[in-house]
This record gives structure tokens, C-alpha cells and sequence, in this order.
């Protein structure tokens, strides 16, 4: 997945942070407090897709998808890339699927 993240690594991100990268991080959790933003990104976990086919996968019109793509984009989870006519969405990096474990493996804890 991504790097590991040892005691003194851990240690060191979570002392070390300024006003501003607290206002970051929170604001990027806020990104992950929409269902449907989860599911695009779990989808996304399959590969690249492109809208209709995030549609289909998850039941939903594209004008909600669209909508919630675009705030992904915004907050760096998702990247896309054209192709022809269509773009195609693609999870940001490995980042994304660490964060989602963790937060899964914390909610099955509980």
C-alpha cells in the first residue's frame, strides 16, 4: 500500500502540525463524511472508471456523481485524465485507500 507508518513516524506527524495543517486536516475528514463519496472511492479501488460507469456501479444520476467527483478532485483524493470525450477518474494515490482501512479497521474495533 504506502509507507509504514511507525511509533516515531506517527509521533512525529501528529506533534509537528501548524494552525493551518489542522485546518487542512480538518477539512479533508470533512471530505469523508459523505456516503457517497465513500462509495465513488471504494469503486474506484477496482480502477479507473468514468462517470457512466460510476453511475451504474452505484445506482446513481449523473448530476450527484458529477457533483461529488468534483469535490474529490477539489480535496486531491481523485485525479482524472481525458479520454476523447470522456474523462476518466482514478484514486489520487495509495494515501486514500491507508486512510480508508484505518478508518475501517477503527469502526470494526468499536
Amino acid at each position: 500500500m504506502s509507507e509504514n507508518y511507525d511509533d516515531k513516524k506517527i509521533d512525529h506527524l501528529v506533534r509537528n502540525v501548524s494552525e493551518d495543517e489542522l485546518s487542512d486536516l480538518a477539512e479533508l475528514f470533512k471530505i469523508f463524511g459523505d456516503s457517497t463519496r465513500i462509495k465513488i472511492l471504494y469503486d474506484l479501488f477496482d480502477g479507473e472508471k468514468n462517470v457512466s460507469e460510476i453511475c451504474e456501479d452505484l445506482e446513481m444520476n449523473q448530476s450527484a456523481i458529477s457533483h461529488q467527483l468534483k469535490i474529490l478532485k477539489t480535496s486531491k483524493l481523485i485525479k482524472s485524465r481525458r479520454d476523447g470525450k470522456a474523462m476518466i477518474y482514478s484514486l489520487a494515490d495509495d494515501h486514500v485507500k491507508v486512510i480508508i482501512a484505518m478508518g475501517k479497521e477503527h469502526v470494526e474495533e468499536g
